[in-house]
């Protein structure tokens, strides 16, 4: 009985016992971004890149190391794997070359998976056949998709095209 009353809430605790709440508050701080209403920041409009993001992708190689990051617009730096990381590192021949670009991609794409961020921005232009473009590879290959949906819009009545809503799912 214990563990119906932690998991489930709403009209069926309800019913089990009546002295709990009745409504849910859910504390997660990127809910809304999940569910696609939380506001985009625009930025200023003379802001070369822009900042219409929520999380945005930044690859900082240095002339010793590779560093990726996941950096929310308004709290900074939320994921960060690095090739001088000591697990990652003992496993590498050399932590700045091709080979490290593509295992710090798998492991960034699993550290974004586990943190429930499977979407991100990213401006990075690869060079063809270059490192950049064999992480941004193994990213995708991870499950990460590099662009953020657009921010969910209220279909009116008379629109002749109303979207589905990102937080219904609909089986077919």
């Amino acid at each position: 009985m214990n563990v119906v009353k932690k998991i489930f809430s709403g009209p069926l605790l309800c019913r089990l016992n009546s002295s709990f709440a009745t409504e849910f508050v859910n504390r997660n701080p990127r809910n809304l971004e999940k569910i696609r209403i939380a506001r985009k920041p625009d930025g200023y409009h003379l802001d070369k890149p822009g900042r219409k993001f929520w999380h945005k992708l930044v690859l900082t190689p240095t002339k010793r190391t590779v560093t990726a990051q996941v950096v929310h617009y308004l709290n900074g730096p939320v994921i960060e794997a690095k090739t001088s990381e000591w697990a990652l590192r003992k496993q590498l021949y050399s932590i700045n070359d091709t080979s490290a670009y593509i295992n710090l991609g798998r492991v960034f794409a699993q550290r974004c998976l586990e943190f429930g961020i499977s979407e991100m921005y990213c401006d990075i232009k690869p060079v063809k056949g270059g490192k950049t473009e064999k992480f941004l590879k193994e990213v995708v290959e991870g499950g990460i998709k590099l662009e953020e949906c657009e921010v969910y819009k209220k279909s009116n009545p008379w629109d002749w095209n109303r979207p589905e809503k990102p937080w219904e799912v609909t089986e077919e």
